[in-house]
């Protein structure tokens, strides 16, 4: 069997095992995805020394599925393996107290095992199969604790924005395919002209909808009703990421005009997502729009023309953004929420927790010499050099500004003195777990930065033209200014005006909800009823059809006892028949035929050869005859 499929089975196997053992839910669940990244390491080791394989699997006819095995998706494999072993480690804890845990840990393992498809995946079905895989078990996860109705709406509302956006990808598909003639991903990169425009901006509203983008960046907030390890999942190196990896690898189909509309759009969300997060009252939910701020600026990069510089943000933000949601969960269990004012103070009592946490923050801000610093220079010099420098660079600039002041707001708040009658900590069940996970994402994050180099040379893109110096410098003085309006200046004053709208999460006249979910909602509601008018037509001609066949049935019924009884008395007329011919006519003629038979017999007697009898018989013969013939003369 191929290393290929090896990070894909094992926590499949696991995620198996688990649902018909219901038992060792965790241990089993930690095999699989330790025995994942021990798999991507040594696959990532054979691709860095210049090995590559193609897996074909039995797929559609003409279309065979593929796995494929070179550096960016060997290292995407390993990116999520490693992350979801972290979380894994973290949920024994964090889920000690908790209910349901087969279904827990079997849909984390079975989450593992798509997110690897999709990375390995070298046609788009098996991209499709995986997507759908990833769709699904992020509903279920979000929607754990299902019995709450937030969590249950959450799910559903993840599901739809998520599902809707994820048309793009369908049509995007059967546009490449229909244009290549094939299915392998890598050929279908070179097609162009119109084709590689309407596939780029359909892949665009799919890479929105996962990767939170705006307008479609509601559900991601919403989705924290989950438990902690999922938002820290999917926030960091999987479900989220799955646009912005989608678009990375699909670069060289990407036109210039689709570039403009990419940095666009995550431009616009960088500022507006990390506003949201300035505003924000709740831990996770801040964390959940910083997510989305976070890949608008990946989004700049690729529209910049340097995926690279993307790529390296998401290897960062994948190490810190889980450290800071496992952190959070921590907070949540010590105080019995995420809401930050009941949370004030917490990092005192959970100092070690609250280090890791404000290095993961440093380092998502950029300070030096983390791995954000560095990741986040290449994102603001990829914009500095692309075309549209005039808006994408301030775009990039602003988004980091406001990553400094929505961390530095809530580490001042999480440090804050506890005021007299607020939340009191309580001891955390499972906090050694807890604390592991955490600090096993917070070194990467702090360390991730001195890898890049070799990375970059494993990869072999091209990175951003000569503005490091400049895109430095702007970016400390962006982090800096950002820190420093955090921890100073109040959200409300900061924001001014703006702030009850940035609350709000910059609803415009109601949303997408009254916008698009509403009116589709009620496209729904009406087709429902249309469905239904048609369901009691059809059922009323069925019905009546019914009847006309049992009437029918009835007639038939009529006509087969007449021709019964027809039959019946044609059956007895035919037995008289036969009886009359054997027993009558048969019996006369087999009486004429005997007494025939019998005179014969006794004529035959008479013929018995002796002369003196014939003449007897002659003399008697003509005795009578001559009576005869007297008696008649006589009589005249």
């Amino acid at each position: 069997m191929s290393d290929l499929v090896f990070p894909i089975v094992f926590p499949l196997l696991a995620a198996a095992a688990i649902l018909l053992l219901r038992r060792g839910a965790a241990i089993l669940a930690l095999a699989g995805v330790a025995l994942s990244l021990a798999a991507s390491l040594k696959l990532l080791r054979a691709i860095a020394s210049g090995d590559s394989a193609t897996l074909l699997l039995p797929g559609l006819p003409e279309l065979p599925l593929r796995l494929t095995a070179e550096p960016l998706a060997a290292l995407f494999s390993v990116v999520v393996a490693a992350v979801a072993t972290c979380v894994l480690i973290y949920s024994v804890g964090y889920m000690k107290r908790e209910s349901g845990l087969p279904r827990f840990f079997a849909l984390m393992s079975l989450f593992v095992a798509a997110m690897q498809a999709l990375v390995l995946a070298g046609d788009w079905i098996l991209v499709l199969v995986a997507w759908e895989l990833i769709g699904l078990c992020s509903y279920l996860l979000i929607g754990f604790w299902f019995q709450r109705p937030e969590a249950a709406n959450a799910a559903s509302r993840a599901f739809l924005y998520t599902r809707s956006a994820d048309l793009g990808l369908y049509i995007a598909i059967f546009i490449l395919i229909g244009a290549a003639g094939t299915s392998q991903i890598a050929a279908t990169l070179n097609v162009d002209g119109g084709t590689a425009v309407a596939a780029g901006l359909l892949l665009l509203l799919a890479a929105m909808g996962k990767s939170a983008q705006v307008p479609l960046q509601d559900w991601l907030m919403r989705a924290m009703a989950g438990p902690t390890p999922v938002s820290a999942l999917l926030h960091s190196a999987t479900l989220v990421a799955a646009g912005a990896i989608l678009l990375i690898r699909v670069a060289p189909l990407l036109a210039p005009n689709v570039l403009h509309a990419i940095g666009l759009v995550g431009g616009i969300t960088t500022v507006a997502a990390g506003l949201i997060a300035l505003a924000e009252r709740d831990l996770k939910r801040l964390l959940a729009a910083s997510t989305a701020s976070q890949y608008g600026l990946m989004l700049i990069a690729v529209g910049a023309g340097v995926p690279l510089a993307a790529l390296l943000h998401l290897l960062a933000h994948a190490a810190i953004k889980s450290g800071l949601f496992l952190a959070a969960g921590e907070f949540q269990h010590a105080r019995g929420g995420t809401a930050l004012e009941r949370l004030r103070g917490v990092g005192r009592v959970r100092p070690w927790t609250f280090l890791g946490f404000a290095l993961a923050a440093l380092a998502l801000v950029g300070a030096p010499p983390l791995s954000g610093f560095f990741s986040k220079d290449a994102v603001i010099a990829a914009a500095l050099s692309a075309p549209n420098v005039a808006w994408l660079a301030p775009l990039a600039l602003v988004g980091t500004l406001l990553t400094g002041a929505y961390l530095a707001r809530t580490l001042r708040l999480l440090w804050r003195e506890r005021e007299e009658g607020e939340s009191e900590s309580r001891p955390v069940a499972g906090a050694c777990w807890m604390g592991l996970g955490v600090w096993v994402l917070v070194i990467p994050a702090v360390f991730l930065g001195l890898t890049f180099g070799p990375i970059e040379a494993l990869l072999g893109l091209p990175g951003p033209e000569a503005h490091g110096t400049t895109a430095m410098l702007f970016g400390l003085l962006a982090a800096a200014a950002g820190l420093a309006l955090g921890w100073l200046v109040p959200a409300p004053r900061l924001l001014g005006p703006f702030h009850p709208w940035a609350q709000s999460g910059l609803v415009i006249a109601g949303g997408l909800t009254f916008w698009i979910g509403r009116p589709a909602m009620a496209l729904a509601y009406g087709c429902q009823r249309l469905e239904r008018g048609l369901y009691a037509t059809v059922l009323s001609v069925g019905r009546g059809g019914l009847f006309i066949a049992r009437g029918c049935g009835r007639v038939e019924r009529g006509l087969y006892a007449v021709v019964l009884g027809t039959g019946r008395a044609s059956l007895a007329v035919a037995h008289l028949v036969r009886v009359g011919d054997e027993r009558r006519i048969d019996g006369l003629i087999f009486s004429l035929v005997a007494g025939v038979r019998g005179w014969g017999d006794r004529a035959r007697s008479l013929q018995s050869g002796w002369i003196h009898h014939s003449l007897a018989i002659s003399a008697v013969v003509t005795a009578v005859t001559l009576i005869i013939l007297l008696s008649a003369s006589l009589s005249f």
